[in-house]
């Protein structure tokens, strides 16, 4: 019983940490302002971090998302994702934040996933169409027609996207789960990559004509940024 009794514990164990690695880790002190010299910094989680001695305001602040991104775009959308690059004093913090700005009758921010966080979206301006897809072997939609002041969460790692299905432009912000989310837009990745995935794979695996495959290939993937 007692062997049984620690096996169990040591299982439980093994998958309390497997979830814990699955997040930014949890910071060891106050902050870790990012920088770039590694003479005079030291390696936590995240960037190498300034000497906090050095700290100053700027770094825990940033200037212009107040300022529309320009959405002459193929998606006609635009992307203004503030990660530690652009703000210092988010390293290590475990959070970001983006302005997403959406045209007229159909901007989009394509079907992607953030491969490190979960995503809570507040529309500011105009009307979206939002919604996300489970994992296998379910593929629930979950969707909903957003308008000003409304919230939409995306969880960790699911497909999702927005679309603007308003006569006016649309403003959404982003708060995201990691300094650093990532993002892979999955038309990008499929039909898009470098080097170009085997047609083969790709006319099997989405029951599509060879010669559509190709043409696929062959056409600009841009990002929403």
């Amino acid at each position: 019983m007692k062997a049984d009794g620690m096996l169990i514990f040591f299982a439980l164990l093994a998958l309390a940490s497997s979830f814990a690695t699955a997040y930014d880790p949890s910071p060891l002190q106050d902050f870790c302002v990012g920088i770039n010299d590694a003479d005079s910094a030291v390696v936590v989680n995240g960037k190498l971090c300034k000497n906090p001695s050095f700290a100053t305001p700027d770094d825990f602040s940033y200037s212009g998302l107040n300022v529309p991104g320009n959405t002459s775009t193929q998606l006609r959308a635009h992307v203004n994702l503030i990660t530690a690059d652009l703000m210092p004093g988010l390293n290590t913090l475990g959070v970001s934040l983006a302005r997403i700005d959406f045209e007229p009758d159909g901007g989009l921010n394509p079907p992607h996933y953030h491969p490190r966080a979960s995503e809570v979206l507040l529309v500011l301006e105009g009307t979206l169409y939002a919604g996300f897809v489970t994992s296998n072997p379910d593929h629930r939609l979950f969707s909903k027609i957003l308008k000003p002041g409304d919230l939409f969460v995306f969880p960790f790692g699911l497909v999702h996207f927005q679309m603007n299905v308003g006569k006016t432009p649309a403003v959404a912000i982003a708060a995201l789960t990691s300094q650093n989310p990532g993002v892979n837009t999955v038309a990008n990745a499929i039909f898009g990559a470098n080097w170009p995935i085997n047609p083969e794979v790709l006319t099997t695996a989405f029951h599509l004509d060879k010669k559509l495959v190709e043409d696929l290939q062959s056409q600009e993937w841009v990002n929403p940024s």
